[in-house]
């Protein structure tokens, strides 16, 4: 009985030295081909491309931002930091400095947002975020408020986001009937709903006569409904849904 314990408990020794040894290999694989992010900061993009390259690392410049310490056409950043253990083929992201800010920011506000971002490109600034808010009163596409405000200073990045005023969405409505009513009567309603009269035509009138020969006759032009004229028909039809200005297409007798 001894003797099988002692048996089972070299079997337990031996597994968890074969786990820590499988453990400690895996470590050792994984951070072998780890290697050190290299220092980009104040070398040109062509340089830190170079670089990351030669390390096996990818390269791309992400961004650019103005900088007063950092001279222009130089990395401002990087992401990661040098010094990181990171694995070859990862890619390191940089932000390229502008320099001093040269340039004033303009005002915008009161333009519509196709002048004003024509004003910011032809300045070498960039657009950046452009939103939209309903504003009662404010004509639409006006801009009503930019980021950074005009001729701010000391700003991170030559972009200058928008924010204009939206058309308020068309009013909708619940079609009426106006079959039974006058011709007369439903256009003063279309009109006043912010709808409008469309096609206005004359019901066929059925005809039970017997057949008899037909004689040529010189066609005369469909006669113009009277005001006083009684709709059997419309489209859209009663009940659906129309939005402000829907033309509405009578058939009347």
């Amino acid at each position: 009985m001894k003797t099988f314990f002692r048996f089972v408990l070299l079997a337990l020794i031996l597994l968890v030295v074969a786990l820590v040894s499988a453990l400690t290999a895996m470590r050792f694989a994984i951070h072998g081909r780890e290697v050190s992010v290299p220092d980009l900061v104040g070398k040109t993009p062509q340089e830190g491309r170079r670089i990351s390259e030669l390390n096996g690392f990818q390269f791309e410049v992400e961004r650019q931002y103005y900088s007063a310490s950092v001279p222009e056409g130089r990395i401002l950043l990087q992401v990661p930091p040098a010094g990181t253990q990171i694995r070859r083929g990862w890619q390191i992201r940089v932000a390229e400095s502008l320099g001093p800010q040269r340039v004033d920011i303009p005002n915008v506000i009161g333009d519509s947002e196709r002048a004003a971002e024509f004003n910011i490109l032809r300045r070498g600034l960039d657009v950046g975020a452009v939103a939209q808010i309903e504003m009662p009163d404010v004509p639409p596409d006006q801009v009503i408020a930019q980021s950074p405000s005009p001729s701010a200073s000391s700003i991170a990045a030559p972009k200058i986001s928008l924010l204009s005023a939206e058309a308020p969405p068309a009013q909708g409505y619940v079609m009426s009937s106006f079959v039974g009513q006058t011709l007369a009567n439903a256009t003063v309603a279309l009109n006043g709903a912010g709808l409008r009269v469309g096609s206005v035509t004359n019901a066929a009138s059925p005809t039970n006569a017997p057949a008899m020969v037909a004689v040529p006759a010189t066609p005369t032009a469909p006669a113009t409904p009277a005001p006083g004229s009684i709709i059997v028909s419309q489209d859209p039809a009663a009940g659906g849904k129309v939005m402000a200005g829907t033309a509405v297409n009578l058939v009347v007798r």
